[in-house]
């Protein structure tokens, strides 16, 4: 018997269609394998129907109007235990009761219908989301298709299985080109922690991926996607994806499917170096379409895809057809929201999209002319030193070190304003763990070490804040290991500045102290000698 328990299924299907889904697999039960050494016997002749109509019967049965969830999960488990207990013969092999019959479009379209029955509702608004109501059946329907692929998946992969020499079989070689991409598009559809998946469906979907690879003989996802390097029969599905995801990424259709942009973006993320530039063409569009939306969530991730692409896409290939250049104004304008989620990820991008438009600045010759470097430092700290949001404040210190590191001495055209910027920022807590006033002494320290010819004229207003600061920090409540860190960051700073200006701090500091008072008198007395003893 190819399952058990045929009557249960005869009741809840009857009058769904014509020919019932049992008496088909009551027939099936008739049928039996040729054995070795026999041939098989003609169409005609068979006692069983071909596998074809069994799957386009399921099909039929899943789109009946009025089937309820328990209904077809009862219909999909019969499926199940039909791909686990069916002879193989029967179900792979392109003869006897098969014969004349595409078993790959046959498999194809069958995986794909149930796919589409475990599908996100299409979204008909603009704002592209749906509430959370609208999934609720999405995990459970999700859990029982994927035991139903994953069934069919391992039953295709079991290689110790074997069908007579005489026949023609169909196996997972064969359709790992048309149905692999199918089964990894529904699986990170649901593996991914959203709305419309809950643990079991996202336990269940990362099964049948895993699944996936292993049957394919494939080691890794990566190879899953690329293929390996040392054969040609097992060429990776990567571009096979990206067709599918094609039409559901055009500026008319990317929004109506809620999973669409988060399988995109995974399967951006996976591909690197040299693979991504052979798919620049299909990657580039999509990310930055949704880096252009209003939502700032679709935003963040399109900026992140795109982050990616520049890192992993050699400059020349970027360049071509002004890429670069228009990512960098669609960046830029991105620099005047005041979303901290959707700054954190620009100003990345930005850093690492420069170098490929404008030459190091350290060896662009003399005279050295402002580029984008000086546009995009002179519109980031004017926006710090107005920004009044402590979230935002945090974000822009952050990255305030690295546009100084990759800068240079050209950093020198900006002393004034980042002064201002690095003196406000000191003033102000932002909370126990202090990340803005840690980020903004570490942006100090670089620029010492860089711009050090300079700092002599800064002297007096960048040591009294930071003696400010180190006072301020004696009364405020914060952890004492981030009292310290801040204190020795501090203390750096003072060191550098008295070495840049050959010991003029000391002789400053010594009358500096002889004003204050209290635990500011202590503290310079303390940095006081710590210079002298340093120093000698």
């Amino acid at each position: 018997m190819i399952f058990h328990s045929m009557a249960h299924i005869s009741g809840l299907s009857r009058d769904i269609s014509k020919m019932d889904l049992s008496h088909i697999l009551q027939d099936l039960q008739q049928c039996k394998a040729p054995e070795e050494g026999h041939s098989p016997a003609e169409p005609d002749t068979l006692l069983c129907r071909p596998v074809a109509e069994v799957l386009l019967h399921v099909q039929e049965k899943l789109k009946a109007p009025g089937l309820t969830t328990d209904q077809s999960g009862e219909i999909l488990h019969i499926v199940e235990q039909l791909f686990r207990l069916g002879d193989r013969h029967w179900l792979f092999s392109e003869c006897c009761s098969n014969q004349s019959t595409d078993l790959t479009r046959e498999y194809v379209d069958f995986v794909s219908s149930l796919t589409l029955y475990a599908a996100l509702p299409l979204c008909d608004n603009d704002s592209g989301t749906l509430p959370e109501s609208s999934f609720e059946a999405i995990p459970a329907r999700a859990c029982v298709v994927s035991l139903v692929v994953l069934a069919l998946v391992q039953r295709l992969g079991n290689g110790g299985e074997v069908v007579s020499s005489h026949c023609q079989a169909t196996s997972w070689v064969f359709l790992t080109g048309p149905l692999a991409p199918l089964l990894c598009v529904f699986a990170l559809t649901h593996m991914q922690d959203q709305a419309w998946t809950s643990e079991a469906s996202r336990t269940a979907a990362s099964n049948l991926l895993d699944s996936v690879v292993q049957a394919g003989d494939w080691e890794t996802t990566s190879q899953l996607l690329f293929g390996k390097n040392n054969t040609e029969r097992q060429p990776g599905i990567l571009g096979s994806i990206l067709e599918i995801l094609q039409s559901d990424l055009k500026r008319d259709s990317w929004k109506r499917n809620q999973a669409t942009k988060h399988v995109f973006a995974w399967i951006v993320m996976q591909v690197g170096r040299p693979w991504l530039t052979d798919y620049l063409e299909k990657v580039f569009p999509p990310s930055l379409l949704m880096s252009d939306d209003y939502c700032t969530d679709n935003q963040v991730l399109g900026v992140r895809c795109l982050n990616h692409i520049v890192l992993n896409v050699p400059a020349a290939d970027l360049c071509q057809y002004n890429r670069a250049q228009v990512l960098y104004h669609a960046l830029f304008n991105h620099l005047y929201t005041s979303e901290p989620q959707l700054i954190e990820v620009v100003l990345p991008c930005l850093i690492d999209l420069l170098p490929v438009l404008e030459k190091d600045p350290a060896c662009t010759g003399l005279p050295r002319k402002p580029n984008r470097y000086d546009e995009v430092l002179r519109l980031t700290l004017t926006h710090m030193e107005t920004e009044h949001k402590l979230a935002l404040r945090s974000v822009y210190a952050k990255f305030l070190e690295h546009f100084i590191e990759k800068m240079g001495i050209v950093i020198v055209r900006h002393l004034k304003r980042l002064e201002r910027v690095i003196i406000g920022y000191l003033e102000i807590s932002d909370g126990p763990e202090e990340q803005t006033r840690l980020a903004i002494l570490d942006a100090l320290e670089k620029t010492l070490l860089i711009a050090w010819p300079r700092m002599e004229c800064r002297l007096s207003a960048l040591v009294q804040s930071l003696l400010r600061l180190v006072c301020d920090l004696s009364t405020e409540s914060i952890p004492p290991a981030v009292r310290e860190e801040l204190v020795t960051k501090a203390t750096h700073c003072l060191l550098l500045l008295d070495h840049c200006t050959q010991g003029k701090l000391k002789v400053g500091i010594k009358q500096y102290h002889c004003t204050t008072q209290g635990v500011e008198l202590a503290f310079n007395l303390q940095v006081y000698f710590l210079l002298n003893t340093t120093w000698q």
